[in-house]
């Protein structure tokens, strides 16, 4: 990790469970951390949790990557203080429990595809415009899951796992526009699965599933970003032990 060493990270959905211990570890790290949220107060609240050294690269920046004027000004700010992003990682994610079939739900489904898929591509676009305008062979980061790759029986998962289906799919697009335009920029899909965070319905914790912790998964955003530059992870795929799907 020393590479990345006093280097500016973005990480989205930073106030809780993932994206929380992402921004924590990358700071302790010693990168440069923007935790973006809507709850920006939990973001400043993890400077507690921090050394103090590591505690002053932490910065908590308010934005809902739903938004995209919210996501141009966060990355206008970001350029105006550090100089731009060398890694970003695309943690924000929401899950809204109903059916496809169910009527009046489509409220729900616009902000699932709005979080999970649109605000991704669009953080993606402006870290990549923001490392291409410096030359930076930086990494972009996708939590994804094992529903991106699977289509599971679990009631109420309405378009979750399409959106995560196309989270995969994009990072194959990405990857392939990325070395098509000559650079070195990496991109990995990390995909959990059961990972006990507040997103998580209520079923898994009442039924018992074997789960992971969101430090399981910083560790491997850690592990990725550790590589050599001749090195790229594609993907991660990460359950808990005695998970059945």
């Amino acid at each position: 990790m020393e590479r990345w060493s006093g280097k500016v990270a973005v990480v989205t959905g930073a106030s809780s469970g993932i994206g929380a211990a992402i921004a924590k570890d990358l700071a302790k790290a010693g990168l440069v951390v923007v935790g973006l949220a809507r709850r920006v107060d939990r973001v400043e609240a993890l400077k507690a949790d921090l050394p103090e050294a590591a505690g002053d690269l932490l910065y908590a920046v308010k934005c809902d990557v739903s938004n995209e004027e919210d996501i141009l000004q966060v990355f206008k700010w970001v350029e105006k203080k550090f100089g731009g992003v060398d890694v970003l990682v695309n943690n924000a994610g929401v899950l809204r429990e109903t059916d496809l079939i169910e009527s009046d739900n489509t409220k729900m489904l616009r902000e699932v595809l709005d979080t999970n898929v649109l605000g991704l591509v669009l953080c993606s676009r402006e870290a990549y415009q923001s490392m291409k305008k410096r030359s930076v062979d930086g990494h972009i980061v996708h939590i994804n899951s094992i529903v991106g790759h699977n289509v599971l029986n679990f009631p109420k998962f309405n378009i979750y796992p399409a959106s995560k289906h196309a989270v995969t799919a994009i990072t194959e697009t990405m990857r392939n526009e990325l070395r098509n335009a000559g650079t070195k920029i990496k991109i990995t899909s990390i995909s959990p699965g059961v990972v006990r965070t507040e997103i998580l319905p209520d079923t898994f914790v009442d039924e018992g599933y074997p789960m992971l912790e969101s430090e399981d998964i910083s560790e491997a955003v850690l592990f990725a970003l550790g590589t050599p530059p001749r090195v790229q992870i594609h993907e991660v795929i990460i359950k808990p032990v005695g998970e059945k799907f």
